[in-house]
Formats: structure tokens, C-alpha cells, sequence
């Protein structure tokens, strides 16, 4: 069968569970029928069909349009995570992190922040180190989500970067508004450079990582610690950063329905996490007008099928314009939040490889 016909059948079928979940009756806070209709056919022409498999049981859950409830509601709407297992019990697969990268060990922790403890877990590989740490910022706009849901990315890190990674829960925006998100980034990485040791690592070799939001983070993180004087991390790996505020990109308009992260999603997180139109344009969010100067090698990766695909490519000359060195990956064929998706999806595996290999090649001088 030709891989055409093959999306097609995939996405009809995707579109058959939710129109028959919705029935006649809607519930105003769903995305419509039509609207899923059409955001799926659209999906099908471009996407890969292992990612094209992820977003059909993504959309299978029904879920209601983030941009259209609360942020307690918004948290408890099911994940791209969720997905991945849903595709892998479809698969009669092992979903847990222990099988699906074997060779890393966690344990919890807490970390001072700057509004007090952090939860935060600990990757180490197999070996016995001390090992290079990589300070790993999970995504969710700033308001949702945790280092949880955001396992795969950090977990398949460990593994690839042969480091040790340390995921946190910074506050969440709106109960904490900006910059509590960057504050307590900032302090995470005060502490490890004085407490690399306690997580079997080596305090001269640290890097700061982080997707979507937490991509934002690790970029701005690298900007803060350069102005007060700290030790310089040695890589910065940013996966489909928030780099600006401007909603108005060509990505943003091409694919303003995407899934799972769209244009009113993005417009909904700017507003529960300011309090101003100045406040979205602070340097520490709206990176690519921010003093960039002095940054350590920085790796941009986007996916094509992503509003966010031009904040990288904006983020990528700034970081050129100001003598850095940048190297910059789109991956085709898969969507925003592939990145953690390596159990089931080829380029995200791919992606964390390429990742990997990046953060080792600086992490290793």
C-alpha cells in the first residue's frame, strides 16, 4: 500500500473515534468536529506515520481545547506522554522507562529555588563516573506540565549524552507569574555548580538543556549565568524553544491548528504567564532581541510541523549575529513534543541522538 493511502487510512480512522466520542452533542470547550477535521487532514499530508500514529491516539482522548479552560483544568488534560503509551499498548510494547532505555538509574531529589524546594529527579547512566550533568527544563508553556510527563526527553539524554541529567519542577505560571519560571532556573543552576559532586558529577562539566518552554529556559539560563559570573556551562541544547513573543511567523500562520501545540495555545500561555504586553517582550522570553554575547556552543533542534519552527530559525541568526557557536536541525515529517516520543517515533530518536552526540562532543573537554 502506498504510504499515501496508508495516512489516509490512519487519519480517516482517527477522525472516525472522535466524531463518534463527540456524538451530536458538543461540548464548547472541545475543539469541533470540523475543526478536528480539518486540523487532521492537514496533519495527514505532511506527517511521518509513526508521528501521524502518536497525534491519532492524541486525538482519540477527546480532550478539551487548552486555550478555552482554566490552568488547574488545562493540567489534567491527558499528555503527548499518555499518547506514547497508548501507541505502545497498541503495540503490545513494555511502556516502562526502565525497558524503553535501559541502562539508567533515577532517584528524586530537592534543589533550592528561588521560592523555595524544587522536586527534581536524577538520570545517571550505566559507569561509574563522576559523569558531565546536564540541568534539564521539562516544556509546558510555563503553566503545565512536569518533569514527569517530560521523562522521555530527559531520560533518552542521559542515555545518549552519557551524563548525568537533573529535571525540575520550577513554579508554575499563573499562581507564579514571570519571571518565577526563570528565577528558579537560574537558582537550580547556582546549586549545581557548587553540588555537581553530590549527583556523582563533574562541577567543570555542565551544560543546561530544555524543550518548548524549557528550551526558553536553558537559552535564558546561559544568558543569566554568563551576567552574574557563574561557571559557564559548556553546551546549551535548546529542542523548540520559545524564543519571542511575536505570534505572527510564517510557522505560526502555516500552522496555527497544529497539533498538540497550535497558535491559541501559544497566545493562552503568553497571557497566563504575564501581566503585560512589556512583560512578553522581557529578553528573558523574547530571546532573540536579548544580549547573547558570551554564550557557550548553543544546538537549536525544531520540527517542521510547528508554530514554533521560526522562533528557532530567529533564535539561530541572533545567536550567529552575536559570535556564537550555533548548529540547527529541523526534522521533517514530525510535530511540536516528538522529542520525547523515541519509543515509538524514528525521528525523535534520531533527534536524541544527534543531541547526545552534540552535548558530548563539548561535555568530554
Amino acid at each position: 500500500m502506498r504510504t499515501t493511502q496508508r495516512k489516509w487510512l490512519w487519519t480517516l480512522s482517527a477522525l472516525s473515534v472522535v466524531i463518534a466520542l463527540h456524538g451530536c452533542a458538543r461540548d464548547p470547550d472541545k475543539h469541533s468536529v470540523s475543526e478536528l477535521a480539518v486540523s487532521g487532514t492537514k496533519s495527514m499530508l505532511r506527517t511521518d506515520s509513526d508521528m501521524q500514529k502518536v497525534l491519532n491516539k492524541f486525538a482519540s482522548f477527546d480532550a478539551k481545547a487548552v486555550e478555552k479552560v482554566t490552568p488547574a483544568e488545562a493540567r489534567l488534560q491527558p499528555t503527548m506522554a499518555d499518547a506514547v503509551k497508548g501507541v505502545l499498548a497498541d503495540q503490545k510494547r513494555d511502556s516502562s522507562p526502565e525497558t524503553l532505555v535501559p541502562g539508567v538509574t533515577t532517584r528524586d531529589i530537592s534543589i533550592p529555588g528561588a521560592g523555595g524546594a524544587m522536586p527534581a529527579t536524577v538520570y545517571t547512566p550505566a559507569g561509574t563516573g563522576p559523569f558531565p550533568v546536564v540541568l534539564y527544563f521539562h516544556g509546558g508553556g510555563w503553566v503545565f506540565a512536569d518533569r514527569k510527563v517530560y521523562d522521555g526527553g530527559a531520560r533518552g539524554l542521559a542515555k545518549q549524552a552519557n551524563a548525568v541529567v537533573i529535571s525540575v519542577d520550577y513554579r508554575l505560571a499563573p499562581e507564579n507569574k514571570f519571571p518565577a519560571a526563570h528565577d528558579d532556573a537560574l537558582a537550580a543552576y547556582r546549586w549545581l555548580t557548587t553540588h555537581a559532586t553530590t549527583v556523582n558529577g563533574d562541577p567543570k562539566r555542565l551544560a543546561l538543556a530544555g524543550e518548548s518552554a524549557g528550551g526558553n529556559l536553558a537559552v535564558a539560563t546561559a544568558v543569566a549565568a554568563h551576567k552574574a559570573g557563574l561557571t559557564a556551562p559548556k553546551h546549551v541544547l535548546s529542542v523548540y524553544p520559545v524564543a519571542q513573543s511575536n505570534t505572527d511567523t510564517e510557522s505560526y500562520l502555516k500552522y496555527a491548528d497544529a497539533m498538540p501545540l497550535n497558535r491559541p495555545m501559544m497566545l493562552w500561555f503568553i497571557s497566563q504567564v504575564t501581566t503585560s504586553a512589556v512583560q512578553a517582550k522581557d529578553p528573558r522570553i523574547d530571546l532573540v532581541h536579548a544580549d547573547l554575547k558570551g554564550l557557550p556552543p548553543v544546538t537549536v533542534i525544531n520540527a517542521e510541523i510547528d508554530p514554533l519552527r521560526d522562533d528557532g530559525a530567529q533564535l539561530e541568526q541572533t545567536l550567529r549575529s552575536a559570535g556564537v557557536s550555533v548548529e540547527r536541525k529541523v526534522y521533517p515529517g514530525v510535530t511540536h513534543e516528538f522529542f520525547g516520543t523515541a519509543a515509538v517515533v524514528e525521528k525523535a530518536q534520531e533527534a536524541q541522538a544527534y543531541a547526545g552526540e552534540r552535548l558530548r562532543s563539548d561535555l568530554s573537554k
